[in-house]
């Protein structure tokens, strides 16, 4: 039975923090977002991942930085010794963990900020633009074409930013695996 003194590990906390961030990554990247895409009517459905993706995507951002704070470096030399190096935010800048723990952790941090401050508003407000240019229209931006040029124009945008926001998605979680294939061999 674990002790109380792990609530005083940062390694404890490492990795909770790091099977939260890659759970949850899973989860709304290849369960969540696909339920309810196919579940909901394309509005309640956009409304939803409205709501959720500053979530989501402010909780991407944050858990690395628990992860670079909370490092829990190597075991130092020695039989039996419980010594650490290489520990906390120090350690991710060490030569020998540059691209084992570095890369994959600043990638994470990197590609989540981006969706969090760049993206994923852009996203979300060519979404409102095409909700009015609907109206505008008098048809939806989902319905069969021929639509009008700015309509045209809203759906190309849309459809880079959602293929952008995807695309460091996805190269987040590749950062993820590669730094959790590193981690268990440290623990």
């Amino acid at each position: 039975m674990p002790s109380l003194s792990s609530f005083a590990d940062p390694r404890t906390y490492h990795v909770l923090s790091y099977g939260t961030l890659l759970g949850s990554t899973i989860f709304q990247s290849f369960i969540g977002g696909v339920v309810a895409f196919k579940a909901l009517p394309r509005p309640q459905f956009s409304t939803l991942q409205q709501a959720i993706f500053p979530i989501f995507f402010s909780m991407q951002t944050a858990l690395p930085v628990v992860l670079a704070l909370t490092y829990p470096g190597e075991k130092a030399a020695g039989i039996g010794s419980l010594l650490r190096t290489n520990e906390g935010f120090g350690g991710l800048l060490a030569e020998q963990n540059r691209w084992s723990v570095m890369v994959p952790v600043a990638t994470m941090f990197v590609t989540s900020l981006a969706n969090l401050v760049a993206v994923g508003p852009a996203t979300t407000r060519v979404m409102r633009e095409r909700k009015h240019q609907e109206t505008r229209d008098g048809k939806k931006s989902y319905d069969a074409a021929p639509h009008s040029k700015e309509m045209q124009r809203l759906n190309r945008s849309f459809s880079r930013l959602h293929g952008a926001s995807s695309l460091l998605n996805v190269a987040g979680l590749l950062a993820m695996v590669w730094y959790g294939v590193t981690l268990s061999e440290r623990l």
